[in-house]
């Protein structure tokens, strides 16, 4: 059984599955869960595999729900890469199934969270004052 992220030497391999209109997401062997458990949130389903039983290796790879057109399958693939690499991931994602609009707008996503302050904003007393302090220096 051939692994694409095992052949490609990456940690996801998003394609079209030949000949079908299958989004897969390929992760290598032995994947670590964190990668599996990331591919979940952003709405792939996982599927598994025990070709050799319960003692041999457990395949395990990702699909984009059937349920979902093409333009859907398209977009959800596009949507997850921006959070693939923001975690450290080595992706590929081949032209055919890039939407740039989806991934921008996933990018931007990330971006504006990473940016939405953690802490409690400042009074407006002491963010004047702050001001002052520099407006005076």
């Amino acid at each position: 059984m051939g692994n694409r992220a095992d052949d490609e030497g990456t940690d996801v391999e998003i394609y079209r599955k030949p000949l079908t209109d299958t989004v897969h997401a390929d992760t290598p062997t032995g994947a670590p869960e964190q990668l599996l458990a990331l591919l979940d949130r952003l709405g792939f389903e996982r599927n598994a595999v025990q070709p050799a039983g319960p003692s041999g290796p457990t395949y395990v790879w990702h699909e984009a729900p059937a349920h979902l057109g093409d333009g859907e399958k398209k977009q959800l693939a596009s949507r997850a890469v921006p959070a693939l690499l923001m975690a450290g991931y080595v992706v590929h994602i081949p032209d055919y199934l890039l939407d740039e609009a989806a991934y921008r707008s996933a990018a931007a996503q990330i971006r504006a969270q990473r940016a939405a302050p953690t802490a409690p904003a400042p009074s407006a007393g002491a963010s004047s004052r702050a001001c002052s302090a520099r407006r005076a220096g």
